[in-house]
């Protein structure tokens, strides 16, 4: 086996040409759209560069060496790459015949610090309040989706408050690719993995969630919810597993749900519409909505209860946080702030039993919250 050191300096090697975009720490993504265009992420916005691959064999000897790493296959039966390079950052990949123009490139890096929380509070994603309240509904076992769009930073965010959870508890990350990283003693990482070439020992992420179960796990972290696994999730929230946690893309709070709705009805599991919508309604108790805005910054826009489902079939949600938004400043940057709706959650006693309860800010907005007449 080719050691992991000659597997880095051999890949960075082929990498050469965006390789100080891999070192710099203020981008965050890296678009290779075939040999002779680089875009590249920084603070949120598109660049064009300089850089350029010498031609397109270049770029096709970086991601068979990408593919090799991971123990994957890259050719024209096999022409979709999913992959990460040896400092963690997430790579995808398209050549022909399904990019025509390729190869296709994009390299989303996570930052080596991570998030905290006083650096969301200081970008303005989230106040001191917002941040208590998080804190709180982790430590209370609450069981959290985080959703919104590519590059709304939902992974970064997941690993900060899985890094909430109590010393004492046992957390099980699953993922596709390794991209979670949790601060906490006693984490154990799964990962998903495709066929070889010939169809053989494919492990998805339904698999892990089910070995997981029988793991003696007191957190379960799913890095992005996809597919049929949703109903897995789901049913082990109504039954016991509190604390969940995951990913998923949707743009509001109600469509989140809708995405969990259909994901789970993917599944090999015959199951009625009212019936999923009530386990789902049941078992979700929380949504943190992330975006990004027009200006390229990343904000939490919402904060969302589920309540329950109505007797129509519809999901309730109360929002505890939404974001208020005031325009734009003169550099054209969104002003706004997560604000507090005056709205308790229903399961307030749930937290009052556990000895928990929520910041004073948020009773207070409950004062403050205009009178209906």
């Amino acid at each position: 086996m080719i050691p992991r050191e000659v597997f880095t300096e051999t890949l960075l090697g082929f990498l050469e040409p965006v390789r100080k975009y891999l070192d710099d720490p203020s981008v965050s993504e890296i678009m290779i759209n075939g040999p002779g265009q680089v875009y590249i992420e920084r603070n949120g916005r598109l660049e064009l560069t300089r850089a350029s691959f010498s031609n397109k064999e270049a770029v096709f000897c970086a991601l068979r060496n990408a593919a090799q790493f991971v123990g994957k296959t890259l050719d024209e039966q096999h022409p979709l790459l999913e992959a990460r390079l040896p400092d963690g950052s997430r790579l995808q990949a398209a050549i022909p015949p399904v990019a025509p123009d390729g190869p296709c490139v994009s390299i989303r890096r996570f930052l080596k610090q991570g998030l905290d929380f006083d650096g969301l509070i200081a970008s303005g994603s989230l106040t001191p309040l917002a941040a208590d309240t998080l804190r709180v509904l982790v430590r209370a076992r609450l069981n959290l989706l985080i959703a919104g769009g590519t590059g709304s930073g939902k992974t970064s965010l997941l690993n900060l408050l899985a890094g909430l959870v109590p010393e004492g508890e046992r957390i099980l990350v699953l993922e596709d690719s390794k991209e979670v990283v949790v601060k906490s003693p006693h984490v154990v990482y799964l990962e998903a993995r495709a066929a070889d070439p010939d169809g053989r020992g494919p492990v998805s992420i339904r698999d892990l969630f089910r070995a997981s179960l029988r793991m003696r796990p007191d957190r379960i972290v799913i890095g992005e919810i996809r597919g049929g696994e949703a109903l897995d999730i789901v049913q082990a929230m109504v039954s016991g597993h509190g604390g969940c946690m995951g990913t998923l893309h949707a743009t509001y709070p109600r469509d989140t749900l809708t995405r969990l709705e259909t994901m789970a009805l993917m599944s090999d599991v015959e199951l009625p519409l009212i019936a999923l919508r009530l386990q789902i309604a049941s078992g979700v108790n929380v949504i943190v909505q992330v975006s990004r805005e027009g200006d390229g910054s990343r904000k939490i826009s919402h904060i969302t209860e589920v309540v329950e489902l109505s007797e129509a079939g519809r999901y309730e949600l109360q929002d505890l946080f939404v974001r208020d938004y005031r325009g734009l400043d003169a550099r054209g940057s969104v002003l706004s702030e997560l604000v507090p709706t005056g709205h308790l959650p229903t399961f307030l006693p749930a937290l009052k039993s556990r000895g928990l309860d929520l910041p004073r800010g948020v009773y207070d907005a409950v004062q403050s919250k205009p009178r209906r007449s």
